[in-house]
């Protein structure tokens, strides 16, 4: 806001100085106005200091998550989430495991930087800045024969053993009526009710079972209820808004290359299933096997529609402009695409949550099925012997869940190509650092690929506006069909950043010395479900999503190739022209 001010009349006159006074005091008021009610302008995130290390702390015995291993090392979801995280930020860190007690105390007075295992409550959100990545649920263990305890309000006038200063800990404290029992770590709290101390253990369901099946507490039982869900976050010291920020990246790059989901599968996966009873493997046929195999058969028959559809659209309109082409069978396409995801996703969505439910009650039915055994031998389960289907029956069930999870992964792609998503924030980026990041993720792939790799980007790079996680999904895209390209590791990929001749826009080559591309697949390497890899489970949409993202950027992917001499990929976006207020 500018304000200005005449004054008219002799230098001299009090009446000027007057009116000189009155508007400087004017001219104050206003500035204080200024900054006391209009917002400041947005503050850049300092750079990571390479040379900083991040203290991370956590508990030392709580399995999966976190623990130190036979070796002293730390281990667990936790540990390999965050050295990931470090990874793709570039960021320095020291893992510390401890008591959790100790490691809590040690985030409020600044001598740990980060937790990676707490979990989000109110109270706590007045002392830390939260960073979600997974939701804990906190189960009531207790000894056989006991009541069972299905929710925290069957504690009340009973004794409950929690971990000092865990969430539960601050939970039931809140709660009132119930007597609260104080221990270290989730085991011990396990072994204090497996030895007949106090009345229930309220620990988290994971670590819970896993350590009551590695020491062997075979006399501790959970209702198979979860007591109270939290969210699993990391924690950082309030106000530490840099470093939030960079752990909250960090994760988002994780998530869209997938490797998110391989730590989660790798720990948290679901727990190996006892043997159920036979009477359940015919409702397991009927309610799972039987949807799971007419959805798969769905999914094939679309499959094989869509691709038909779309070369029938292709030969008919072949006479017309090669764009109009593209943008009907696109149109057609997400429509097909949107309604055959919801209708897969609802039935799948009850497959993966209801296979749990009864993996856990096959669970509790195995001491009955092992005592009829020790008692009348070996009997037949389905048609077969018992002491075989009692092994072959928990495989069967988790590849029942690892297709429906497949089936989600799958119908999730089907959605993210249809989706036309306009929130997501466009910025000015540096093209080569969305390179080098990409590069940086793929460095396994890479390295199996070929001993030849190079990365050439140009020190005058233009600038280019877009979204650097989206670009950043389209160049590992087109690293990775590099890779798959190569058939000896002596063959190159060759990275390369320039500015186009025209001076209008930055280029991306991504050139390799694989097999090439046949002349009749050339036209199709961006169409829907197009694949040459399906028998090694392509799918056919990552060109397809990539063109998709350029196309948003207002920028062109070009494909040049010969077989047997290679393949270039040319990304091409538009350059950034600063306009003049």
């Amino acid at each position: 806001m500018r304000t200005c001010f005449i004054f008219m009349g002799s230098a001299g006159s009090a009446q000027q100085r007057a009116v000189k006074l009155a508007g400087m005091v004017l001219l104050l008021l206003v500035s204080l106005v200024s900054h006391a009610f209009l917002p400041e302008p947005a503050r850049a995130l300092t750079p990571v200091d390479s040379n900083k290390t991040y203290i991370v702390g956590g508990d030392y015995y709580y399995p999966p998550y976190e623990y130190l291993d036979e070796e002293g090392n730390p281990a667990g979801y936790n540990v390999e989430l965050t050295r990931a995280i470090a990874e793709v930020m570039g960021l320095n860190i020291e893992i510390r495991l401890g008591n959790w007690s100790e490691m809590r105390t040690a985030l409020e007075k600044g001598e740990v930087d980060v937790l990676p295992g707490t979990v989000f409550t109110e109270e706590r959100q007045s002392v830390f800045d939260f960073v979600p990545h997974a939701l804990i649920h906190q189960s009531i263990f207790y000894r056989k024969g006991s009541p069972s305890a299905k929710s925290v309000d069957d504690l009340v006038g009973f004794e409950a053993i929690v971990q000092e200063a865990g969430s539960m800990h601050d939970n039931l404290v809140k709660h009132g009526g119930i007597t609260v029992i104080l221990t270290d770590t989730h085991a011990n709290a396990l072994r204090l009710l497996a030895s007949g101390k106090h009345d229930y253990a309220v620990v988290a369901n994971l670590p819970g079972l896993y350590l009551g099946r590695k020491h062997r507490l075979s006399n501790i039982v959970t209702s198979g209820k979860t007591a109270v869900s939290f969210k699993y976050c990391y924690a950082v010291k309030k106000g530490n808004a840099e470093l939030q920020a960079r752990l909250n990246e960090g994760l988002s790059i994780l998530k869209n290359t997938g490797r998110y989901q391989e730590i989660y599968d790798k720990w948290l996966g679901v727990l190996e299933p006892r043997t159920p009873s036979w009477t359940r493997i015919v409702k397991i046929s009927m309610v799972v096997v039987i949807p799971l195999v007419l959805m798969m058969g769905a999914i094939l028959m679309w499959n094989r529609t869509l691709k038909r559809e779309v070369a029938n659209r292709t030969r008919e309109l072949h006479l017309q402009q090669q764009q109009l082409i593209q943008a009907d069978k696109m149109a057609s396409l997400g429509i097909l695409v949107s309604g055959v995801a919801h209708e897969i996703n609802n039935p799948n969505s009850l497959v993966l949550l209801n296979t749990p439910v009864i993996m856990d009650s096959f669970e509790d039915l195995w001491p009955i099925l092992e005592g009829y055994y020790e008692q009348h031998g070996d009997f037949l389960v389905g048609g077969l012997e018992y002491t075989r289907m009692r092994e072959e029956i928990p495989h069967m069930l988790s590849e029942m869940q690892a297709g429906g999870k497949r089936i989600k992964h799958i119908v999730e792609d089907l959605k993210d190509f249809s989706r036309i998503d306009n929130s997501r924030q466009m910025e000015v980026m540096d093209l080569n650092e969305v390179v080098r990041a990409a590069a940086r993720l793929v460095d396994n792939s890479i390295k199996k690929a070929t001993h030849c790799f190079s990365v050439s980007c140009s020190d005058s790079l233009c600038k280019v506006r877009g979204n650097p996680q989206r670009i950043e999904q389209v160049v590992v895209n087109l690293i990775l069909n590099a890779c798959q390209a190569l058939s000896a590791p002596d063959q190159c990929i060759a990275l390369k950043t320039f500015n186009s001749p025209d001076r209008k826009g930055v280029v991306l080559e991504v050139r390799d010395e694989g097999t090439g591309i046949d002349p009749d697949h050339l036209p199709h390497l961006t169409d829907p479900f197009f694949t040459t890899k399906r028998d090694t489970g392509g799918t056919g949409l990552g060109l397809s999503v990539s063109t998709t993202i350029v196309n948003e950027h207002g920028g062109v992917l070009d494909f040049v190739s010969e077989p047997g001499e290679g393949t270039t990929a040319s990304l091409r976006l538009p350059m950034f022209r600063r306009t003049r207020p």
